[in-house]
This record gives C-alpha cells, structure tokens and sequence, in this order.
C-alpha cells in the first residue's frame, strides 16, 4: 500500500505492484460485467430456492418446484405406457400368428422387438442377429426347431435347455467319444460322412464307413439323410451352415464331446406381451419361414 502514486499518463492510481519497473494500474472493473457478475450469483440463489439442489446426508433440498429430470423421465414413461397401453392389449389378445395381418399391430410389434432385441438378445445373437460360433444366425433358413412366427414365438417364450420352464425345448446329443459309444475310427468316419453328405471335402472310403455307422447311431435324430429332425432340434447336417462350425476339427469335437447350448425362458422375464413382439420382429428378418 505504501507504494500506492497517480501515474502520470493516464492519472489512474497504482496498486503498489511493480515487476521490473512496470506498474499495475489499478482500473475499476467495468460496470457491464459487475452487474453480470452480481446477476448470476441473484440467479444461482433463486435457482437453489427453486430446484433440488443442495446434497444432504441421505436426500437433498427439493426445492420450492420439486422437480427433477428423474421425475421428468418418469412421468414421460407413464404417458408412453398409456399410450401404447390399448396395442398392448390387443397384441396380448391377438393370436401371434395373425399380428402380421394388423398393420398397425405389425409396426408396433416390430418397432418393440427391434428395441428389446437390443437389450436382451445381442449380446449372443449379434447386432444384426447373424449369430456366433454356438449361437444362431437368425437370418438364415436354417431353424432348429422351426422358423414360423408361432415356433419362434414358442422357442422365446419357453427357451432351450432351462432349468427355469418346464416347457423348455430340450435335447442332447450324446457324447459318442466321451461316453465310448463309437470307437475313435468310426467317429472319425462319420464325420467324413457328414462333410461328403455337406458337399465339403472328405476321405470318400471312410465316408462309405461312416454312413452305415451313421445310420445306426445319428438318423434317429438327423434323419436318414442328414436334414435334421425339427422335434429333437437336431440340425441339418447336409448344408453349409453348422452352428459350432463346419471344419472336420470341429465336428470331431461334437461328436466326441457335443456342447448344448442354454437359451433363457424370456416369457418370465418380459411378459406376453414383449415376447410377441420380438417373435414378430425376429421373423421379419427374412429367415423366418
């Protein structure tokens, strides 16, 4: 304070600071950004009388409005909710195989699957529901256990291989190596013969082998020529497409050791209602038979 003078250019006092010989002016804020400055802190006071905003021990203030985005959001989802609660309904009413018949059903329906399909099956189906080593592709003609809208409807509902539904699809492939129900050479050979029956490359001589053993062991369950039987869920062996992979590796590993994939029972966890909505929308994707 003691080295406060007027400068004698611009006649504004000095603060007393000096670096190197230069002085600080000591100018008074402009008025346009003090009447700014004292506005915000009026605005942030009203704002916290206002709105919920000052965090306590186990709440906070709510404010003389009690509104928040979580109150926003809930009362935007309950407006929602009742106004879809009338197609709910009726796609709860509807059998599912005559939904597709109702345009206004059917945009709904689809329009809920797409989003429920993100959220619960992606994560093994895909994003594009083309499926994974173990996790089908249901954008092709290749269906388990049948690719009409009211047999994906079921296969959603109850799941495959649950312990939660009593309904669940269920079927197991024995372990022919693990278990010892086929020598090693005739595992071998029937898998020759599925890769000669799928138009791969194979051994033709053991091929010859494997069909017979096939016959006795596989046709029950994969028909007489491999196509498969849809009410054992065993697939089609006699195309290209094979849900754990087609290389004679990895057929030798299922036929000696099978995996049996577990899908849940999303009836009980999404209701009837959401259950129909992603049958429609999963057989609106060109695969659907």
């Amino acid at each position: 304070m003691t080295n406060r003078e007027i400068d004698e250019i611009s006649g504004v006092e000095t603060t007393g600071h000096e670096w190197d010989g230069i002085k600080e002016l000591d100018n008074p804020m402009p008025r346009w950004w003090l009447w700014t400055f004292y506005a915000s802190i009026v605005f942030a006071i009203g704002y916290v009388i206002y709105y919920p905003a000052i965090p306590l021990i186990n709440s906070y203030t709510t404010g003389i409005s009690g509104e928040t985005t979580r109150s926003i959001l809930a009362e935007e989802l309950s407006a929602a909710t009742a106004a879809k609660a009338s197609l709910v309904a009726k796609i709860e009413a509807t059998p599912v195989s005559e939904i597709r018949d109702d345009d206004d059903l059917l945009r709904f329906s689809v329009a809920g699957g797409r989003s429920l399909y993100k959220v619960y099956c992606t994560q093994c189906h895909g994003s594009g529901a083309q499926g994974a080593p173990g996790y089908p592709n249901l954008n092709d003609d290749d269906w388990l256990w049948g690719g009409d809208v009211e047999t994906i409807y079921t296969t959603i509902k109850h799941g495959v291989r649950n312990d939660e539904d009593d309904d669940a699809r269920f079927s197991e492939m024995p372990g022919f190596g693990k278990d010892e129900l086929l020598e090693p050479n005739e595992v071998r050979s029937v898998v020759e013969y599925v890769l000669q029956i799928s138009d791969r490359e194979h051994d033709a001589a053991k091929a010859t082998e494997g069909k017979v053993i096939f016959a006795d062991n596989c046709a029950a369950c994969h028909g007489e020529n491999g196509k498969g039987g849809r009410e054992f869920g065993a697939p089609n062996l006699a195309d290209a497409l094979s849900l754990y992979g087609g290389i004679r590796a990895k057929l030798l590993a299922q036929v000696n050791s099978p995996k049996h994939g577990v899908m849940p029972a999303w009836g009980q966890r999404l209701g009837e209602a959401s259950v129909r909505q992603l049958a429609v929308y999963i057989h609106s994707l060109g695969g659907g038979e």
